[in-house]
């Protein structure tokens, strides 16, 4: 008799060993180096654990994981109409991490649609701001300024925002047509000031040229003798001998002479 309740009760606490220690073993948790938990005690915030292997009170805590890599985010493409009243669609990439597992696990329910939604919004208001032109040759300006106003939304959730890049602007096909007549426009008005400038020069370094000549005579002869030697050297059948004009104008003023 007595050794049936010995029995009994070596069973018993056997089963309750047992148990403990399934009961322990489930509160352990191994916590990658890019995690973090976040663990509540009783619904309340207790402490934020990790990285490494770490226990939580079974059935009296509840752990929740957080990853604190840094997250790529695609911005869903935005109808955007500019200030200058052009329609475009635009779509961004947004670089964030979290730096404070606590806020963002008590302060927000979803951190990662919370974000995404205030990149859409941020997107729209202020590209909706600028003109085109600022939007495709200030695009540093406003990643930065986009960057700084998402990030100044979600620091109270402990989300920091490190980088946010304008991807894409696609244009209405009748804008493109409208910017490529304008860069050809552009092109031509260089090209047409760049070739005055040349003949402008030109000028210049001639009328230089004139005055020199003027004051040493023999400088166009020497001159005329360069011009003779540059047609010898391309083999042509035909030589032009340049005639100073002082030599034609005894000729024309003699009948004036004489009358």
């Amino acid at each position: 008799m007595e050794g049936n309740i010995v029995g009994t009760l070596m069973t018993v606490v056997t089963f309750i060993i047992v148990g403990f220690v399934v009961l322990w073993a489930s509160g352990i948790r191994i916590l990658q180096e890019y995690e973090r938990g976040v663990v509540l005690l009783l619904g309340r915030f207790w402490k934020v654990k990790g990285p490494g292997l770490v226990w939580v009170v079974p059935i009296l805590q509840k752990m929740r994981v957080v990853d604190t890599r840094v997250v790529t985010m695609d911005v869903e493409p935005q109808d955007v109409i500019s200030k200058d009243n052009v329609s475009v669609k635009v779509n961004a990439v947004d670089y964030f991490r979290v730096v404070d597992p606590r806020k963002a696990t008590l302060d927000v329910q979803n951190f990662l649609f919370a974000t995404s939604q205030i990149a859409q919004t941020s997107l729209r208001s202020i590209l909706g701001q600028k003109e085109i032109d600022t939007l495709l040759a200030n695009r540093d300006e406003v990643n930065m300024e986009l960057q700084k106003i998402i990030d100044n939304h979600t620091e109270p959730w402990g989300v920091k925002v490190s980088a946010v890049e304008v991807k894409n602007v696609d244009f209405p096909p009748e804008m493109l047509r409208a910017m490529a007549r304008q860069a050809e426009a552009e092109r031509e008005r260089r090209g047409k000031i760049i070739h005055a400038d040349g003949e402008f020069q030109a000028s210049q370094k001639l009328a230089d040229a004139a005055k020199i000549i003027g004051t040493e005579p023999a400088t166009l002869q020497l001159r005329f003798l360069q011009t003779l030697t540059e047609i010898a050297t391309e083999k042509n059948s035909t030589i032009i001998f340049p005639v100073p004009i002082d030599l034609i104008t005894a000729f024309i003023n003699r009948p004036t002479q004489k009358n």
